[in-house]
């Protein structure tokens, strides 16, 4: 009896020690556990306000890849209030609003810490035609083209994205607007605007104008004078092939003798001529 009691005190003296050997290993754990993370906040507030670490006006601000856009006029647009930390700036956020506020396809945003500074690059949208507001499908407009009694609302890249005028003018006073007109294009059209203007791009017959105002028939102001298309469908690019083919026609008809060309059946195009191309038949002498 006096080994077995023996034992068992030894053995509950040990587990004694242990316990407060894991109890004191648990508070030193936790210990430098809260001692790393105040160091670990408090080296992070040193490092925000670390006066190299911060922006202290716009010229450390580099932009890449503008050609039309003002770099300045970029840097206008950025929600930096300086001076800024460098590490307080969300990349993506801003990059993001780049792109939503200005003709800008994509933007790149990165951080630089030693010397402090941000680096956007950016790829433009670059409009291909200006969008003309449409008038009533009962207005004619002029074979020359003329738009003088519309006004412009927006402009229009090669993939059909659309960017209001008021907004491109005011970041690009100086820019040239595309020769090309687009008018009555609706939401839906966009859709189509890459192929149509694809094939129209890559035609020999210059086209001036689109008037996209009556959706089952696309007329195109051309150096032929007005073509008729009917519906826009997969048959363009043949319809603009067969313009092609009629290149020769003012040898034979002065332009404003053609009233229009009618392409809506490519198998069998047509000429409207104009009340003074036809002549009358002379009349039998009497």
């Amino acid at each position: 009896m006096t080994d077995i009691s023996s034992i068992s005190s030894d053995e509950l003296t040990q587990r004694r020690r242990q316990l407060r050997r894991q109890r004191r290993a648990r508070f030193l754990q936790t210990s430098w556990q809260i001692i790393s993370m105040t160091g670990l906040t408090v080296g992070v507030v040193w490092l925000v306000t670390l006066p190299d670490w911060m922006l202290h006006d716009p010229s450390q601000v580099v932009i890449e890849g503008s050609k039309s856009l003002s770099p300045d006029v970029i840097r206008s647009m950025l929600p930096i209030t300086y001076p800024q930390s460098v590490l307080a700036l969300q990349p993506e956020a801003l990059a993001r609003q780049l792109e939503a506020e200005a003709p800008i396809a994509d933007a790149t945003v990165t951080r630089r810490m030693f010397p402090p500074g941000v680096t956007i690059h950016i790829q433009e949208r670059h409009p291909v035609a200006v969008v003309y507001a449409a008038p009533p499908t009962a207005v004619t407009l002029p074979q020359s083209g003329g738009l003088e009694h519309l006004f412009i609302t927006a402009l229009l890249d090669d993939q059909g994205t659309w960017m209001p005028y008021e907004q491109y003018a005011a970041l690009n006073p100086s820019q040239k607007l595309p020769a090309l007109k687009v008018i009555g294009i609706r939401e839906p059209d966009q859709k189509q605007w890459k192929s149509l203007y694809e094939s129209v791009s890559r035609s020999p017959i210059k086209v001036t104008t689109i008037d996209w105002r009556e959706p089952s028939n696309l007329i195109l102001h051309t150096d032929l004078g007005l073509v008729h298309f009917g519906a826009l469908s997969e048959r363009f690019p043949k319809q603009l092939q067969v313009l092609d083919q009629m290149r020769k026609l003012p040898d034979s008809l002065e332009t404003d003798q053609i009233a229009y060309i009618d392409l809506s059946n490519p198998d069998m195009p047509m000429l409207e001529l104009t009340a003074g191309a036809i002549k009358p038949s002379p009349k039998p002498e009497e």
